[in-house]
């Protein structure tokens, strides 16, 4: 495969870019969704596609989720790939019955491959409250016979994307709407990262902080903030939370002795405890002090921006904990970075929730 030098895309550029690839690659493949072959095309993931593949590969559904699973497994396992997009996680949960008893199963029941990829846009802000911004992540990773993807960056939402079209079994796909105006170097053309591989995307050798998704970000802003006191945070970023990538876990306890690992979605049952359960099985003796967790309450996400403030993990939270754990100084822990004004957005190009 072809890795030209990288470009500054945006990880909704990158989304893009993969589908043309991987549909110029396969002439069988399908692209579906809700939304499609809309003006704006799914936050700008799937424009120009129809132009470029024709109504026949690319083409809009009616809203029946279940509907538009059964289709991509029918069609997977006469042999066809496809990718199916919903614009909300939330709206996808009409189709678990096909995913969980039909898609995941098929593998391991008729030993015939069922390639589809859900990819599933979610997030929050603007008052998008329980139904419409839940991060229900760890209910798919429960699953046996699915992969379940979280991408960061642009980089590697291309190369993720790719990695999950063209894997032979049903992949999730999940995308944080905060991070589709993104911006990082991107390789042109066909480059894969492999599905079960973290990122140390900070080194460091006091604490380690594993993230997924947007809490990428915040645990970064964090780490920036506690270097300049001295507490060096290694940040490293899943990428898949099935599977998991726990001798990079492992590897990078063995080196800071400290765990906080970060969920975007809520706690109790969350990818964030099974990481601090298998860290104090594999990790006991390495371990300086207590691992910690950090994710959102266990109550439904709300709407009211008085209500949102604080509800979400952000940086202050992250220092806040690293800081209780280290017993720093009360000085340090008041001086983290706050959550920005307004709070329910993440920057000024943001301009809606669609």
């Amino acid at each position: 495969m072809n890795n030209p030098a990288a470009q500054s895309k945006t990880f909704t550029e990158s989304i893009n870019e993969a589908l043309v690839q991987a549909m110029t690659l396969d002439s069988q493949m399908i692209c579906y969704g809700l939304g499609a072959t809309d003006p704006k095309g799914i936050f700008g993931t799937t424009l120009g596609l129809e132009d470029k593949f024709g109504k026949s590969r690319v083409f809009d559904m009616p809203t029946s989720e279940n509907a538009m699973t059964g289709v991509a497994i029918g069609a997977a396992i006469d042999g066809i790939r496809s990718v199916t997009t919903h614009q909300r996680l939330d709206f996808f949960l009409l189709a678990l019955d096909q995913l969980v008893n039909s898609a995941a199963k098929w593998f391991y029941t008729y030993g015939r491959p069922v390639p589809i990829t859900i990819r599933l846009i979610m997030g929050r802000g603007w008052g998008q409250g329980p139904t419409h911004s839940q991060n229900l992540h760890a209910w798919f990773a429960h699953i046996p016979g699915l992969k379940v993807v979280m991408p960061s960056t642009a980089y590697d939402a291309k190369g993720l994307l790719l990695s999950s079209i063209f894997d032979p079994n049903p992949v999730v796909f999940l995308e944080h709407r905060w991070l589709h105006n993104s911006v990082s170097d991107v390789p042109d053309g066909d480059f894969r990262i492999p599905i079960g591989k973290a990122k140390i995307v900070r080194p460091g050798k006091t604490v380690t902080i594993v993230s997924m998704s947007y809490l990428v970000v915040e645990a970064m802003l964090a780490a920036d903030y506690l270097n300049k006191h001295g507490v060096e945070c290694e940040v490293l970023d899943l990428r898949t939370i099935k599977p998991i990538d726990w001798p990079a876990i492992y590897y990078s306890i063995s080196r800071t002795g400290r765990l906080l690992a970060l969920d975007t979605g809520h706690l109790t049952g969350s990818v964030a405890a099974e990481v601090v359960a298998r860290v104090t099985q594999h990790c006991f003796d390495q371990l300086k002090a207590a691992p910690r967790r950090l994710a959102m309450p266990d109550v439904p996400e709300p709407s009211s921006p008085g209500l949102t403030k604080g509800f979400y993990v952000r940086a202050n939270h992250i220092v806040s904990e690293i800081c209780a754990m280290m017993n720093l100084s009360r000085e340090i822990c008041e001086g983290a970075p706050i959550e920005p004004e307004p709070h329910d957005v993440p920057g000024n190009w943001f301009k809606g929730p669609f």
